[in-house]
């Protein structure tokens, strides 16, 4: 038996590593590129930003920090992946943020409704806010396949109608009992007891247990994606309509079957709030995670692994901007500065590091064709 060809692993081997390289070279850039804006704009503005880079630092080493990092990451990676499920389709789902809203109002509801046994209750208001997340999205699903809607214009509306049905659902005598005595939040009625979610206690705080549940669907995700036929459907028909259409793919049922699965992904995002800190969902709910989730799977590039780093990037940043006002003086927004000129550097940084990878291929493919030329002239000779 003959030994592989030395020369081909190595180019092999050294293409491989180009791969990775280039892989991570957007997000990298992406991140550079906004510490540096936001050091010219703390400059400007007369403030040091090595000191406030310094206190985000240490108040996110810091052993409370880190558990408030944690669990913000724990929501920020449910509603990454919900995003990204659809991205990896090819499908713009624009509307987590109403996915997500409209499945923790029912869930909410539901769980005050009803107080079964733990093993049973919790369950069963993780499936309800799928449910009501996944037919909330399966609505652009259908637009898109039977009326030619694009899912970008019909999932924005749908934000807005998700708020509108809230407000409706929200009004006392509905699915709120009472206003709430302490603040002008309506509210729907607590959770049972049966329906708190357990969590550790560590010496920075308590940890929320949800944590085991993103690692799960990141998990799942995962596999999925490289290891079943519609992982392989999903990401084909993401690549090409037209050619996975002609190797057997049934495009429309992909189309419903992935917004389906993106809006329930997207119900889980307001479950670890709800069930381990609000108990309960009103006008204060937290608001914004889906447009939030969306640039996170950007920044991520829609991977299972690449979404935790950028997640708890996010996470870093939401955490440690309280920080910044305290200690130093500093304006808390320049945090919010910094998330979005990350999103604006990673599409661009995204776009030069492409074109950068296609040359490169494109020289890889010249090389081989020159070997190839020269083997056969040698041969020629030869003769």
């Amino acid at each position: 038996m003959t030994s592989p060809n030395p020369a081909k692993r190595t180019l092999a081997q050294r293409f491989d590593t180009e791969r990775i390289v280039l892989g991570l070279a957007a997000p990298v850039l992406a991140v550079l590129l906004s510490v540096a804006i936001c050091s010219v704009l703390l400059l400007t503005s007369g403030r040091d930003p090595f000191k406030a880079f310094n206190v985000m630092i240490t108040y996110g080493t810091a052993s409370d920090g880190q558990v408030l990092i944690i669990n913000r990451t724990t929501v920020y990676y449910l509603a990454a992946v919900a995003a990204a499920f659809g991205f990896r389709m090819n499908l713009f789902n624009i509307g987590v943020e109403g996915q997500y809203r409209i499945a923790a109002l029912f869930a909410a509801y539901v769980g005050a409704q009803l107080n079964l046994p733990s093993f049973i209750q919790i369950p069963l208001l993780l499936v309800t806010a799928m449910l009501a997340g996944g037919i909330w999205a399966s609505i652009a699903g259908v637009l898109k396949v039977y009326r030619g809607v694009s899912e970008v214009i019909s999932t924005i509306m749908l934000n807005a109608i998700s708020l509108a049905v809230v407000g409706v659902l929200l009004v006392p005598g509905v699915f709120a009992p009472k206003v709430s005595s302490t603040s002008n939040s309506v509210q729907t009625s607590p959770i049972s007891a049966s329906s708190h979610f357990f969590s550790f206690n560590t010496a920075g705080g308590t940890l929320w247990g949800f944590v085991l549940i993103a690692v799960l669907v990141g998990v799942l995700f995962q596999v999925v994606l490289t290891r079943t036929r519609f992982g392989y459907d999903l990401r084909a028909t993401g690549r090409s309509e037209t050619a996975a259409k002609a190797s057997g793919v049934n495009v429309k049922r992909m189309v419903l079957t992935s917004m389906a699965v993106s809006g329930a992904l997207a119900g889980l995002i307001g479950m670890p709030d709800l069930l381990q800190n609000s108990f309960n969902y009103g006008t204060s709910f937290q608001q914004g995670l889906g447009f939030t989730g969306i640039a996170i799977a950007l920044l991520g590039r829609n991977s299972p692994i690449g979404i935790v780093f950028s997640a708890l990037l996010f996470a870093f940043m939401d955490v440690t901007a309280v920080q910044l006002p305290l200690q130093g003086g500093f304006p808390q927004e320049i945090v919010q500065v910094m998330q979005g000129t990350i999103v604006i550097c990673v599409v661009v940084a995204y776009e030069l590091v492409r074109r950068y990878g296609l040359k490169r291929q494109q020289q890889k493919v010249g090389i081989e064709l020159a070997a190839q030329a020269a083997a056969a002239a040698n041969k020629e000779v030869a003769a």
